[in-house]
């Protein structure tokens, strides 16, 4: 097979996600709406799941051979962006080094570490330090300014005024918006690492960053939308930052998501406001204990 683009990989794994937690839409155009691709692209993912021996098509039917292994999934390397795998590089050297306030990073090293332009590399740090977190220092170098409790603190105020504003426009979106699909995609996922949560908890902090992306994607404001960039790394990482209870924590938190997707569905303004203010008071919890 040719190699595919990460939009194809993407929709192929998480159509592998959406089999093992029980499921597979009957048409193509209601996959499409579910995954948020093309028909072209749904007929690609299709193919290969029957060139894999997983699902067999007659006409417009098919039928599910075998539960999904872990080796019918593309390697996460090649389901990301470009910008995601420079983010998680950064992200992983500050981790490995336990890096503090007025760590130097040489944005030419990172780039020949990953093995990507320097100009990729200086776009990711620029966009970055608009949150005061990194700031650019002469000759290609950069220092980090630290990450301390007043930072998270008002990171997470931020957090809370912008999704409530962005769930309660979920509540409220029409039942045929292609969002109510991608959020049924994202319940069977959130059930799926339920099942299995003892071996893969780590894999939650991913899933969290998508089930948030697209409550953000909501609002239809590009300022909300554009903020939850430092959201979600700074989360994100932090949920990996912090091991004390990880699986306990991860799972909890996967309850509370579900709640939360029950709320959505029901369109109750304060139940939504409940079930959106009791996750995010745990997500702020977990950042807090993370900067002691």
């Amino acid at each position: 097979m040719a190699r595919q683009n990460t939009t194809f990989k993407n929709a192929y794994n998480r159509t592998l996600a959406l089999l093992s937690a029980g499921g597979l839409e009957t048409s193509e155009p209601a996959l499409g709406r579910t995954l948020g691709v093309s028909r072209t692209t749904v007929r690609a993912v299709l193919s290969r799941l029957a060139e894999r021996g997983i699902v067999v098509s007659e006409g417009r039917r098919r039928s599910i051979l075998r539960a999904p292994a872990d080796d019918d999934y593309f390697a996460e390397a090649e389901t990301d962006p470009l910008s995601n795998v420079i983010e998680r590089t950064f992200m992983k050297r500050i981790l490995e080094a336990d890096a503090k306030a007025g760590t130097h990073v040489n944005e030419l090293e990172l780039a020949r570490e990953i093995g990507v332009a320097t100009s990729s590399v200086r776009e990711f740090l620029i966009r970055f330090s608009r949150f005061g977190l990194i700031e650019k220092r002469p000759n290609s170098h950069w220092v980090l300014k630290g990450f301390n409790r007043a930072f998270a603190d008002e990171l997470a105020e931020v957090r809370e005024m912008f999704e409530m504003r962005s769930a309660l426009a979920f509540a409220a979106l029409p039942k045929d918006n292609p969002l109510w699909g991608r959020l049924d995609l994202l319940e069977a996922e959130h059930r799926g690492l339920l099942d299995t949560i003892g071996q893969h908890f780590a894999g939650f902090s991913e899933l969290d960053e998508r089930f948030h992306r697209l409550i953000h994607a909501a609002s239809r404001n590009r300022f909300i939308i554009d903020f939850y960039d430092v959201i979600a790394m700074v989360f994100h990482y932090h949920y990996q930052w912090n091991k004390q209870n990880e699986r306990e924590r991860n799972e909890q938190a996967i309850h509370e998501h579900l709640a939360y997707i029950a709320a959505l569905r029901s369109g109750d303004v304060r139940r939504v406001r409940d079930a959106c203010a009791t996750h995010l008071e745990s997500a702020r919890a977990t950042l807090l204990a993370s900067t002691v």
